[in-house]
């Protein structure tokens, strides 16, 4: 197969991209409850896409079943899971599918309806074009549009993305939980699939694994459609899995990129603040109860020993996160490691 040259960035459409490069497109659903939905879905997804791959996460509705008894597509192929294993399970087996089918560029859209198979060319553009390894979906991009979602959702949505930049690295990206997503395939083969979340914080957590790879992610601005389809999802129910998920991803990212993998200034910096501030605030906490216990006012002078160094850990803090979140990835994985945007189809186990 022959791949003729990307045009020139400013030029570039999804309908150009997709046309000029040639790349094999699989889609992935997976399906759990989704069927009074997903043969909507099915035949929406536009003639670009090559293969689609259903993934029943052993779906009490049978789902896979109904849609090879029903859906004519040729594109079509089923994968069963043996046991629920949630959406992260369900797409990571539609990644080693696609993998294996030879796809270059692997989308991933829910069966709910929920998100318009007519994007698909805008998640592709970024990646076949050779800016991007991974593209997600930002239904906070426009602003009439936020009015649509429920109000929970959207306060939800504002913290798990505030956590997320810190834990994933990606200061840049909004909406973590958007699960329309892309990515190249060449990518994906390099994912640890089996520590992947798999549950609902798969988005999240594979976030931070292309993060530790150093792949470059993109917002890709979309809106959200919502009809009578019921989500599984409860903010409430998460909210606390969620953090404590992104304090240990936080604190992993922070030791693989500063101190295992790198030391630099900014390794320094987070060092010498955090031991500032730690010891300006037992120091401050030790006088406070001193004076607590003798009812002798604390004098200036020792005031000022505790407030100095947590003011000056507080600063070398922010010129840490200022390095951090300059440290975006920027050049995409793929592209540097192919020395070109696209490459021809071809079995797993040439990839990286």
């Amino acid at each position: 197969m022959t791949h003729a040259a990307v045009p020139h960035t400013s030029a570039i459409t999804p309908e150009t991209v997709v046309t000029a490069t040639l790349p094999r497109i699989a889609v992935v659903l997976p399906c759990y409850r989704v069927k009074a939905h997903i043969l909507d879905v099915l035949a929406s997804i536009p003639p670009v896409v090559e293969i689609i791959i259903v993934v029943d996460d052993a779906c009490p509705e049978r789902s896979g079943a109904m849609v090879e008894t029903e859906c004519t597509d040729p594109r079509v192929r089923v994968h069963y899971n043996a046991v629920n294993q949630g959406v992260g399970g369900a797409v990571l087996n539609g990644y080693r599918e696609a993998i294996a089918a030879g796809a270059d560029i692997i989308v991933k859209i829910d069966g709910d309806g929920q998100m318009d198979p007519r994007l698909i060319g805008h998640f592709v553009a970024p990646i076949a074009a050779g800016e991007a390894d991974y593209t997600k979906g930002n239904r906070f991009f426009d602003l009439t549009n936020i009015t649509r979602m429920p109000p929970l959702r959207i306060f939800g949505n504002a913290v798990l993305s505030f956590m997320a930049k810190l834990s994933t690295g990606y200061w840049d990206l909004f909406d973590p939980t958007n699960g329309y997503t892309a990515i190249h395939a060449d990518v994906a083969r390099r994912l640890p699939f089996d520590r992947i979340s798999k549950r609902y914080f798969f988005e999240t957590d594979l976030l931070f694994r292309l993060n530790t790879l150093r792949a470059v992610a993109v917002d890709v601005p979309m809106d959200a459609h919502y009809g009578d389809e019921v989500s599984n999802l409860r903010i409430s129910r998460i909210l606390g899995e969620f953090l404590a998920k992104h304090v240990r991803n936080f604190g992993k990212r922070i030791f693989y990129n500063y101190f295992l993998r790198d030391l630099s200034l900014a390794s320094l910096e987070l060092v010498a603040g955090t031991l500032l501030i730690a010891g300006g605030a037992l120091f401050g906490a030790q006088a406070w109860l001193q004076s607590m216990q003798s009812g002798v006012s604390t004098p200036a002078g020792t005031v000022m020993l505790s407030a100095l160094p947590i003011i000056l850990g507080l600063q070398f803090v922010l010129a840490f996160l200022g390095y951090d979140i300059a440290s975006v990835p920027r050049r995409p994985l793929h592209r540097a490691n192919r020395g070109m945007a696209m490459l021809p189809a071809r079995s797993p186990d040439q990839g990286a």
